[in-house]
């Protein structure tokens, strides 16, 4: 059997830099996928689809809900040539109702140990409407290596730079921010992977950067603690969501290789002031991720929270104004005092204001969001400031190829001869 999985294409933000990440939920998927099933994977990002090129069973995983217009299109593509479509990923399950008229079938919840059901119901002709698995989380002990082998790796990298692969050691967040779906997709209890199948993944990854996706990793002290002990002598160097801002586990993180985190800036306090020193005393690179538009943001604390950023050395920072996605507590409160004027889901790219701000009207938000990059950016550009934060990495893995250098130099003069030979 044939099975196409496809992830659609969508459009950046209007600032950001123009790269592609490899995606990491169809490389898990893949791993569910019965051996038997030959998947050919597409990146639309990075090259066309054949429509003409014969398959038998078409997936689409979606992950943004800026995918959601595409991936429904691509959908009645196929279902119109009598191809059987299934969808799933997390915007699959953010926009269920709307994915289920244009998909033969849907897939809700993580895919570990429900993949054979779902093909053997294709064969037969029987696959169901809806898979629901939202609410029954497979034991988590049973997650794989991700099958990175269906990427056309060469695609991926960024002016002849690879770039990073996507990896993740644990699901579900014990926190439920405003903004967030995290909790209604995977879940409000953290739920860590066993550490040993989480390093033997990593070591399978023929990349020495690394992306850990988790939600955060300041989840659980011990756990957070041993992982970066266990990393350490990877020598990988990562990129992640915050670590939890504690002088061991930011020391752990150091050895194991950290690179640069992403840190949510809220405010323009000593705290987050001390924060962002903290790291960068651990050699460790922060980008900013700045939300504007929350009911408290008025035009004069947008102008001082973007001074405050440029006095606190950050490395870079990322500027989105307030999106209420479905199944988050943003979208059910402003839903519910009629606050949202566009569900336009090509709208929903984080840079595009579609609700009635508290302090001011949509298009100022609209013109701070310029006024938020352009300044930041004035006095150094957004390439020059990555490149800064490329060269970080470079230093730590040179550093460690010095380290190994020495080391096999000691080794030669003990014992007479080059033993990586």
């Amino acid at each position: 059997m044939k099975f196409r999985l496809i992830y659609p294409k969508w459009p950046k933000l209007c600032r950001q830099t123009e790269f592609h990440l490899p995606p990491h939920g169809p490389v898990v998927f893949a791993a569910t996928v019965p051996e038997d099933v030959e998947i050919e994977f597409i990146d639309e990002n990075l090259e066309p689809i054949d429509f003409a090129d014969p398959v038998d069973f078409v997936g689409i995983s979606m992950m943004l809900t800026l995918q959601i217009k595409r991936g429904l299109q691509i959908a009645d593509i196929y279902r119109a040539m009598g191809v059987k479509v299934i969808c799933g990923g997390i915007a699959s399950m953010l926009h269920a109702e709307e994915t289920m008229t244009h998909a033969d079938s849907v897939f809700l919840g993580e895919a570990e140990g429900r993949m054979e059901k779902v093909f053997e119901d294709y064969k037969k002709g029987r696959l169901q409407p809806v898979y629901d698995y939202l609410a029954d989380k497979p034991p988590i002990e049973i997650i794989g290596t991700a099958r990175r082998d269906i990427l056309k790796k060469d695609l991926y990298n960024y002016k002849g730079i690879q770039m990073v692969d996507l990896v993740h050691a644990s699901r579900g967040c014990r926190f439920h921010c405003y903004p967030c779906a995290v909790a209604y997709l995977g879940g409000k209890k953290f739920r860590p992977r066993p550490i040993d199948k989480v390093i033997s993944e990593m070591e399978s990854i023929d990349n020495n950067r690394l992306f850990l996706v988790d939600n955060s990793l300041a989840q659980d002290t011990r756990w957070e603690l041993e992982l970066f002990r266990e990393m350490a002598p990877l020598k990988k160097k990562w990129c992640s969501h915050p670590i939890e801002d504690n002088p061991a586990v930011l020391e752990a993180a150091a050895r194991a290789g950290a690179w640069y985190v992403y840190q949510a800036v809220f405010d323009t306090s000593d705290y987050i002031r001390e924060r962002i020193q903290r790291y960068h005393d651990h050699d460790i690179g922060v980008e900013a991720t700045v939300l504007l538009g929350l009911d408290s943001h008025t035009e004069d604390y947008i102008k001082r929270l973007i001074d405050f950023l440029l006095e606190i050395k950050l490395d870079l920072a990322e500027f989105t104004v307030l999106t209420p996605f479905p199944h988050t507590r943003a979208y059910d409160e402003l839903k519910q005092q009629n606050r949202i004027f566009s569900f336009d889901w090509d709208d929903y790219s984080a840079d595009k204001v579609v609700y009635y701000p508290k302090q001011m009207s949509p298009d100022r938000l609209q013109e701070l969001l310029q006024y938020a990059w352009d300044t930041f950016y004035r006095d150094e550009p957004q390439e020059i400031k990555m490149f800064n934060l490329f060269q970080r990495v470079v230093r730590k893995e040179m550093a460690d190829n010095t380290f190994r250098h020495r080391n096999r130099a000691l080794a030669t003069r003990a014992f007479g001869r080059d033993l990586s030979s």
